[in-house]
Formats: structure tokens, sequence, C-alpha cells
């Protein structure tokens, strides 16, 4: 199953392998120094270049190796598309009963708040008076101490 590809060089390539070919047989009539500063350029000037291999990826089955991608053009499959909807319905399902939880605790608050004003002594229309705000807003008078 194992397959050899070979990639041609793009003529630019080509070109560049025959520049370095013809400098490289120019190097023996330069001085030392000269050649050996040539020869660390040309170093990095190839490491910066690293070539791309265009290779198609393949599956190999060796041993008890197994391979997430499958075997290509066969696709995802019954069991490939459940795995990648999982998560997607656990976020879903997520979500959802955040937002159960978020209005149970709004409606349990407001409960509380109607509960507190049917259960005072005050009518409901007195929250509304603007004079009873004023009347919130003092401070409350300073009860006198019983002592014994």
């Amino acid at each position: 199953m194992k397959q050899d590809q070979h990639v041609t060089p793009a003529p630019l390539d080509r070109m560049g392998q025959h520049m370095a070919q013809l400098l490289t047989s120019a190097t023996s009539d330069l001085p030392h120094d000269l050649a050996e500063r040539l020869r660390v350029a040309r170093q990095q000037a190839l490491a910066a270049h690293q070539p791309a291999l265009l290779v198609k990826p393949r599956v190999l089955a060796e041993g008890s190796s197994l391979s997430l991608a499958g075997v290509p053009g066969e696709g995802l499959g019954w069991w490939g598309a459940l795995g990648s909807a999982l998560p997607l319905l656990a976020l879903v399902m997520g979500l959802v009963a955040l937002d159960w939880v978020t209005r149970e605790s709004v409606v349990s608050e407001l409960a509380e708040i109607d509960a507190a004003l049917l259960a005072d002594d005050l009518p409901p229309a007195a929250y509304s008076d603007p004079g009873f705000m004023q009347f919130l807003r003092q401070p409350a008078p300073a009860r006198p101490s019983v002592e014994d």
C-alpha cells in the first residue's frame, strides 16, 4: 500500500539548482575566506527555503495502529457523523438547561417580591405614591430606648 510519489521541481527551482552548481564550480578560484562565507550564506539560504512536498495523505494499516482519517473517499459514515454531532448536541442541551435555570431563578425572585408586597400592611398602591417614596428616603427617627 506504500506509494512513492515523485514531485517534479518547478522551473524556478531548476534554475536555482543550476545557478548553485555554477557557483559551486566557480568557488575553486576564490580565496578560502570568501569561499567559506559564500558556503555559509548558501547554507542559510537553503535552510530558509524548504521546498514543500506535494504528497497526498494516505492511510497505512500496519500492525494494530489505527487512523482517524479513514480511507479517502469513504466519508464519515454513521459512527463518524454521530461522534461529530454529540458535542454539538451536548452544547445545545447545556444552553437550554442554563436558560431554564436562569428563568426559574428570575421567576422565584419575582414571586418573593409579590409575596412580600401582598403580606405587607401597606396596600400596593402606596408604593407608587411619590410622597411615600420621599418618606422611605428620610432617615428613620431615633426611638428612645426603654430602660428598666
